[in-house]
């Protein structure tokens, strides 16, 4: 199973939907030359394909091992890790100053996201490395900053984040683990963390756990919560990894997808041995960790983009070379490549428009990051605003994208040595981690649609409608905003149950506006005819096709919660 790296979209969409040029005239990003931006997405491309792409499938039928010493590795990611950390791929976002190479945010968003095309679980590595760096680089102490954003800006040791516990799922604020004061200025960490992605592996020498406790007599809930951070190797005088941390993985979970993640139960402190520091103020871990959540959650809807990207590659591959049938109408009775066939060219064209609107979606958002990072006026509210629709939408996007991918191999599909069921599996997970997809569009009607009292909805609304051509997506742009002025008026449950539905048509809206965008510069631009042909007509049957399917959606959007509590609980079971 061969893999491209979707460089001329990827370019394509950071020049024309996050304007790279733009953010390269500020002094902060001057270094994101288009040469250099050019060189970047053509070197990750050839990595990726020639080192991480080859080790996808064993990723998936090996897997990560547990192991009374650790976590193992399937053959070959070690290398392959090292090879990544030597190529300075983990440096590109991290400000200079701690060992990066300082371009943008967006600039590293198309790394991870070649990265995760050519291997989703492996990319997850990486992708939660850059969450702690953020985590670090906004609330780390500078003696913290100055021992562990270098090693974590190369990647040479790795980071995760442990929120969830066996009691405490989506509500954080139960979690038990308990955080002790030593006396010295550290604390004493104890307890149990569950589905911690690359808890435990054999890849680096050290791994940086961010991790949420309560200190003593904190109250309740999210207030009582603080961030530590708990190395597996305590650092010895030099800033070496030395004794070990009492930090044990326990398990690693057996799942239905993403083989290559280990998925770890991790025990802190059994021993009473575990040491971590406070990052931030005591009691401040809920916003502390929040930051590196908002950043894991435009990666987790990347991952969207990413198994989408691949799945297509896979699909448009088989229907290639797959001969079956004569072509209806065809005066010749021979068989013909099923990608002949018109509805096998309808479901590689839903694919491709559907990745293409998804990577533009992400990106969008990614670009407001580094606007955010300028000061420019309204991009934090824009970013807010646009990373539930990022993380839900992206990963719906995956999901729906690599089942049509098993539907285009046909029975194929369904035996695992295609390949294709691994993208669907892989896919599955990702609108449930990093708070589920429900939990985004509450977050969407309960707290974005809000900001900036309705403000910053207003203005991403004006600037669809200034641009938008297509009167469907005009019409679909009005009901956005019908429906989401009424949610601003209704009470939590009648909010909530349109949410989802309402979070959908607004992606779509946005997905919409930034295809047609595209599709319009892509009919009038000078370059490579096959890749702009493609451009313009994904654009066109994502605006014609995809954009009228969520004005059905309106009904879902507009309607009450009378309905779903119109029965009790026990009679669901009827």
């Amino acid at each position: 199973m061969t893999f491209t790296a979707p460089t001329a979209d990827q370019r394509f969409v950071l020049d024309h939907v996050v304007g790279i040029g733009a953010l390269a005239e500020s002094d902060r990003f001057a270094a994101a030359s288009s040469d250099v931006v050019e060189a970047v997405l053509e070197g990750i491309g050839d990595f990726a394909a020639g080192e991480w792409a080859p080790l996808l499938r064993e990723g998936d039928t090996v897997g990560a091992r547990w192991t009374p010493e650790g976590v193992v590795m399937p053959e070959g990611y070690a290398k392959a890790y090292r090879d990544y950390v030597e190529g300075g791929w983990g440096t590109i976002g991290v400000p200079e100053a701690h060992g990066g190479q300082g371009l943008p945010f967006a600039i590293q968003t198309a790394v991870l996201d070649t990265l995760g095309a050519a291997n989703m679980g492996f990319a997850l590595a990486p992708t939660l490395t850059v969450g702690a760096i953020e985590a670090l680089g906004h609330h780390g102490s500078p003696a913290q900053q100055a021992l562990y954003l270098p090693k974590l800006a190369t990647g040479e040791w790795t980071g995760t984040m442990n929120l969830t516990e066996p009691q405490a799922g989506s509500d954080v604020g139960a979690l038990r683990t308990r955080a002790e004061p030593r006396g010295d200025g550290s604390w004493s960490i104890k307890g149990t963390k569950i589905f911690i992605s690359f808890g435990d592996h054999d890849m680096a020498p050290n791994i940086v756990h961010l991790v949420l406790a309560r200190t003593p007599d904190a109250p309740p809930g999210t207030k009582g919560i603080s961030l530590f951070l708990v190395p597996k190797y305590r650092l010895d005088a030099d800033g070496n990894p030395g004794a070990f941390n009492d930090v044990r993985v326990v398990s690693i979970e057996h799942k239905m997808g993403l083989h290559a993640s280990p998925t770890c139960v991790l025990s802190f402190g059994d021993n009473d041995d575990c040491v971590g520091e406070l990052i931030g103020e005591e009691l401040g871990g809920i916003r502390a960790m929040f930051t590196m959540m908002n950043n894991a959650r435009l990666n987790v809807g990347l991952q969207g983009a990413q198994v989408a990207e691949r799945a297509t590659q896979a699909a448009i591959g088989y229907a290639r070379d797959r001969i079956q049938s004569a072509r209806a109408g065809s005066p010749s009775r021979d068989s013909v490549a099923i990608i002949e066939h018109p509805d096998v060219r309808r479901m590689l064209l839903r694919m491709k428009a559907q990745t293409q609107a998804a990577r533009a979606l992400v990106y969008y958002a990614a670009g407001h990051v580094d606007r955010a990072t300028l000061g420019e006026p309204g991009a934090q509210d824009r970013l807010d605003l646009l990373t539930p629709l990022a993380k839900a939408h992206g990963t719906d996007i995956g999901c729906e994208v690599s089942s049509i991918g098993v539907q285009v191999h046909g029975g194929m599909g369904y035996i695992e040595e295609t390949g294709a069921a691994q993208f669907f599996r892989d896919a599955r997970i990702t609108p449930i981690y990093e708070g589920t997809n429900g939990i985004q569009a509450a977050d969407l009607v309960g707290r974005k649609l809000g900001l900036d009292n309705g403000g910053a909805f207003a203005r991403l609304i004006a600037d669809m409608r200034a641009e938008a051509a297509d009167a469907g997506l005009v019409a679909l742009i009005d009901a956005c905003e019908a429906i989401g002025r009424d949610l601003m008026t209704r009470d939590a449950d009648d909010r909530l149950a349109a949410s989802y539905p309402f979070l959908t048509m607004l992606s779509t809206a946005v997905c919409g506006w930034l295809m047609e965008r595209q599709g319009r510069i892509a009919a009038t631009s000078a370059g490579d005819p096959a890749f702009l042909a493609m451009k313009t007509a994904s654009a066109r049957f994502y605006v014609e096709q995809i954009v009228p399917e969520a004005m059905g959606l309106k009904a879902a959007a507009m309607a009450r919660a009378e309905l779903l509590y119109s029965i009790p609980a026990e009679m669901f079971a009827a």
